[in-house]
This record gives structure tokens, sequence and C-alpha cells, in this order.
């Protein structure tokens, strides 16, 4: 039992809110001027409603204008390709996959600071081209009732794969990124093989590969499944409703979706207050009054001191796979597994 979490993270909430709720909820001012040098332009991959809020509180405080341009993953690295060394716009807040392809293609200006600095080598580049700021790891999102009468609780892939009589949701992995990059990290680290093993066992015990991230967190809190695939940020919003699930990390590693920053111009010091804001207790506790729950990558904040998964077990190994072979991998799935 002591691999899961339950209402822990609420009592964190509350803590970090009192230390930090004159800050963040200080100043009304009016949105800034939209002069350029008042106002910093991002392009982004995160949804537009969590990209606003993000907006909304740095204006507030800063009396800066952040003005996000969302686009897909390669609608971004294309746009780096084809303005090349004219940027149009000061930084880059997008998933982990795009940053490093931003970084081949020479896009970012280095940055180095102390809260780059404190970040963990795997969840940077290591020439500082960009800085992860916070993750998303896949967790086992449990229904309560169900868990509470296990004679045993699976914590490793290989047991979760090959425990009995248990409904499983899970997300179909041409559905969602962060579904496919959880099968192609299992094959970076276990082999095409294991990892194809692993997936069949668990595939008579699926009620329904489902299109969204959400979905199998709610099937698990409303019974309909016992335990799901799921990311933990999603498992956590339901929980904060007050859905009857529980979260078990699994102990020889987990896949998780890293969102990373990094500049695309020099002499920008707007540009790089935002992206230590970025890194900062602000940002989270701005995503966490509206219920979005990541892990900061920087372990000096409170916010990651306090959060109950920052012990997570992450996997060494990433996915290094070309467009081709990734569409090669998911047809073995498809044929091997999902299909047969």
């Amino acid at each position: 039992m002591k691999r899961y979490t339950s209402l822990l993270f609420l009592a964190f909430v509350l803590v970090l809110g009192t230390v930090l709720g004159a800050t963040l909820l200080s100043g009304h001012a009016d949105r800034p001027p939209g002069g350029s040098d008042r106002m910093v332009t991002v392009y982004t991959t995160m949804p537009p409603e969590q990209a606003g809020l993000l907006a909304s509180e740095y204006e507030k405080t800063a009396k800066v204008g952040i003005r996000f341009v969302p686009m897909t993953g390669d609608e971004l690295v294309g746009r780096l390709r084809k303005e090349g060394k004219q940027p149009g716009a000061d930084l880059v807040l997008a998933d982990s996959g795009v940053m490093k392809k931003g970084a081949a293609l020479g896009a970012f200006v280095p940055y180095l600071s102390e809260g780059t600095d404190s970040v963990a080598d795997a969840l940077k580049d290591e020439e500082g081209a960009w800085t992860g700021v916070w993750y998303d790891p896949v967790v086992f999102c449990m229904n309560s009732d169900y868990m509470r009468n296990l004679p045993r609780i699976p914590e490793t892939w290989a047991e979760f794969a090959a425990y009995p009589d248990m409904r499983v949701g899970l997300t179909d992995f041409l559905a969602a990124d962060a579904a496919s990059n959880l099968y192609f990290t299992m094959i970076s680290v276990y082999g095409e093989q294991e990892t194809l093993r692993q997936l069949s066992a668990i595939h008579p015990k699926v009620v329904q590969y489902v299109k969204f991230l959400s979905t199998p967190v709610r099937m698990a809190g409303m019974g309909e499944v016992d335990a799901s695939v799921a990311v933990q940020s999603e498992t956590l919003r339901y929980l904060a409703d007050g859905y009857p699930v529980r979260i078990v990390y699994p102990t020889d590693g987990t896949a998780y979706m890293l969102t990373g920053a990094g500049l695309l111009r020099e002499g920008r010091p707007q540009a790089q207050e935002f992206f230590e804001w970025l890194l900062s207790d602000g940002a989270q506790m701005t995503l966490q009054r509206e219920n979005v729950f990541f892990v900061p990558a920087n372990p000096g904040t409170l916010a990651y001191k306090q959060f109950a998964g920052k012990n997570v077990v992450l996997f060494d190994a990433a996915p290094n796979f070309t467009a081709e072979e990734r569409g090669k991998l998911l047809d073995r799935w498809l044929q091997n597994v999902r299909f047969k």
C-alpha cells in the first residue's frame, strides 16, 4: 500500500496555497500595453485553455503580456525550420519531442541559470538549448473499493499485465501522444518482444480502448473498470473532484510526457523572466488552482517538495524512433495485439 497516493496532494495544495497565495493573487492591473518591449510571444503545443491560464496569471503579476500561438508539434517544427534565424516568437513551450527537433535545427539560444541548473540532466538538453519545466508520468489508476480488497497490489508492469480477473481501461495508442509514448518507451526499455508479450497479457482484460486520456480514469472512478493505465494529471484531477481512485506508481519505472521551454532570441530579458517563472511555484499554483497537476521539473520549488508523486521512478530510456519506425511499431501492435 506504500506505493500509492490518496488525498495527500490536497494537503499539499493547502500548504502551497498558504505560502504563495498572497503573491499569486496580488495585482489585478489591466492588461499591459501590447508593445513588443512588454509582450512575449510563445509558440506552444499546450492546450489553449492551459496556456491561457498561464498567460493571464503572468500578465497580472509581472505586467508583461504573453501571447501564446498554439499549434501541433509538426506545425511548430515546420515553423522553426521555415523561420530559421528570424523567429516570429521569443520562446517555445512544447513537448520534449518538439524541443529535441528544434534543438537539432539550431533554433534555440542556449540559456543557463540557477533555475535551469537545478533540473535533472535527463529532463533537459545537455547544451542548454532547452530545459524541462514539468512532466506527467503514466500510473496505475485503481478503483478504491477494488484496491481495498486485493490480496496484493500489482506494483510492476509485469505484475499488472499478469494480474488475474482485473478489468482494465486503456487509451488507444493511436489516439493520444501520451499513450503511444508509453508504448514506444516500453519498447526502448524492455524490447519489442517483451512489450508485446505484456500488452498481449493485458489485452483480454481491456474493457474498451478509448480515445481520450481522461476516459480510463473516469471509468475507474465509476467502477466500470477495476484499474486503468492513465496519466497522473488526469488521475489527480478526478481525485480532486471526489472520485474514488488511487494511484499506484510502477516500481520498475514508467513513461512520462515532458514539457520544455527554449529561447528563440537573444537580448529578450522579458522572455528569460517568463522562462524562469515557468520553472517556479507561480506557474504550478496557477495550473493547480484549475486542477491541472504536473510534476515540477525544478526540485528546488515548494511544489516539487510537497508533491506526493515526486519520487516516481522514471524510465531512463527515451524513445528515439523515426516517424517511419513508429508507424511500423504501431502496425505490429495492431496486428499482434489489438486486432488479433
